[in-house]
């Protein structure tokens, strides 16, 4: 597929349309399932380092399995890995309905967590390994579709493209899914659990039906960036060194994906034992907890609409400042806070800022990135920015359980928030000079997205900072 015949398609099209409406219904499970899993695991057990745990497992195919997840990306049908991905979620997740309708007689209601006792271990193993397996199908699927979507939109839309999928998804994710999560807990554990599996299922029905092939087209292992590009196969370990070193010598991308990462590790360290903050310090049930989760839709949604407009007047390299600072005041104030509407406006503005982010971050590396290399420097990008997830839920789990130890179980629950603040406050500064808006408008300017009929040149590692 050459360039002239993406720019000459409509501006979005049929096939984007399929894939808007998969990741919608998709994340519509997802947001019945971020009440679902995190209520379930606190229901198993009150131990916050058991709870991060799952947290832990959730997040570390990203750390394992995302390098070789960018290679199978580059070698096989993209559209197909997805719909094979799907489906297998679809199937775990039944499974977990399941396991979890079975043991339905000895869990708590959602408003009597307090008489837990103990560990209900033959279920949250079962949990636990089905959460692995979960995530690892997830890196698979997700790197997929990120670069499948460059293949559907012309490269001047993807900007836009992205922020409509992402408040779509917002919406989906965080303003209907939660609260039907939490009324679906309400009759019963296992109903969320299968209605995530049904939006597995139908997610793999709608991708499946967009026509043409999406593998991408092979360069030979040892060429040149300028050599045109072929079906030859190179070695596996030749195929990711070359998404690393791709990766590696870009001056922008480089710094970019390293701190996400570390933005990622502070999210975790709040937001692996933030069920129990809820629980134990907003002192909030399920139907508020969903409620506050809701903040995300609001600021997910404004976000998608004005990300494209907001980078275009501020420019790219503020915008990414701005949402830096932001995180690191949230986290001030989350810290001291005891009211739950606050921790909605929060969440709303924090959902706007990571929607800003990604918006910029996503189609920047949509835009530059060969075709052909697409698959595997995205991965390697998420392995830095993903990989982090489990450390940060790691951390959080032993912070709670430390301070715990010698201080009050609300002061733990706290601590999360006062380091979540510290590290995006560290992180503000160091992008106000790496991720400048001259920085990324001259490294966009550079870079080639290569396509089947075309060339790409390799960033050079002598580029001037601008």
């Amino acid at each position: 597929m050459t360039k002239r015949e993406r720019t000459a398609r409509p501006v979005l099209g049929a096939s984007y349309r399929k894939l808007f409406s998969a990741s919608v219904i998709s994340n519509l499970g997802d947001g019945v399932s971020t009440v679902a899993y995190p209520w379930l695991a606190s229901a198993i057990t009150r131990n916050p380092l058991l709870v991060a745990l799952v947290a832990v497992a959730q997040r570390l195919p990203w750390l394992v399995f995302t390098l070789p997840a960018g290679v199978i990306t580059d070698r096989v049908d993209r559209r197909k890995a997805m719909v094979l991905m799907d489906t297998c979620r679809g199937l775990l997740t039944a499974a977990v309905a399941v396991a979890i309708w079975i043991e339905s007689d000895s869990l708590p209601k959602p408003s009597a967590l307090d008489s837990v006792v103990g560990t209900r271990w033959p279920l949250f193993i079962a949990v636990l390994g089905a959460t692995v397996l979960l995530g690892s199908a997830e890196v698979l699927r997700d790197n997929a579709a990120q670069t499948i979507v460059p293949d559907v939109v012309a490269t001047e839309h993807l900007e836009t493209a992205n922020g409509r999928m992402w408040s779509a998804e917002g919406v989906a994710n965080s303003f209907v899914g939660p609260p039907l999560g939490s009324l679906l807990i309400a009759v019963a554990f296992a109903l969320p659990f299968l209605l995530d599996a049904t939006s597995f299922f139908a997610a793999a029905a709608l991708v499946g039906l967009i026509p043409g092939s999406f593998r991408a087209a092979r360069s030979p292992s040892g060429a040149s960036a300028s050599a045109p590009v072929s079906d030859t196969r190179a070695p596996w370990r030749a195929e990711l060194r070359e998404g690393v070193s791709w990766l590696w010598a870009h001056q922008v991308l480089r710094p970019m994906a390293i701190m996400l990462g570390l933005m990622n590790l502070a999210s975790m360290v709040s937001g692996a034992t933030f069920v129990l903050y809820a629980q134990e310090v907003l002192d909030v049930g399920p139907f508020v907890f969903a409620i506050i989760g809701m903040g995300g839709a609001v600021g997910g949604i404004v976000g998608g609409v004005i990300a494209s407009r907001l980078s275009k007047r501020f420019g790219a390299g503020t915008c990414l400042a701005i949402t830096m600072a932001g995180f690191a005041v949230s986290g001030v104030i989350m810290a001291i806070n005891t009211w739950w509407p606050l921790a909605f406006v929060l969440f709303t503005i924090e959902s706007l800022f990571s929607i800003l982010w990604n918006v910029i971050t996503v189609s920047f590396r949509q835009s530059i990135i060969p075709q052909h290399l697409l698959g595997r420097v995205n991965s390697v990008y998420r392995f830095f920015a993903w990989g982090m997830m489990p450390i940060g839920a790691a951390i959080g789990g032993v912070l709670v359980a430390v301070v715990d130890s010698f201080a009050s179980r609300e002061l733990a629950l706290r601590s999360t928030w006062v380091l979540y603040a510290a590290i995006y406050a560290a992180l503000w500064v160091t992008a106000r000079s790496k991720l400048s808006t001259a920085r990324i408008e001259a490294a966009r300017a550079e870079g080639t997205r290569g396509d089947v009929a075309g060339s790409a040149a390799l960033p050079s590692p002598q580029h001037p900072a601008t």
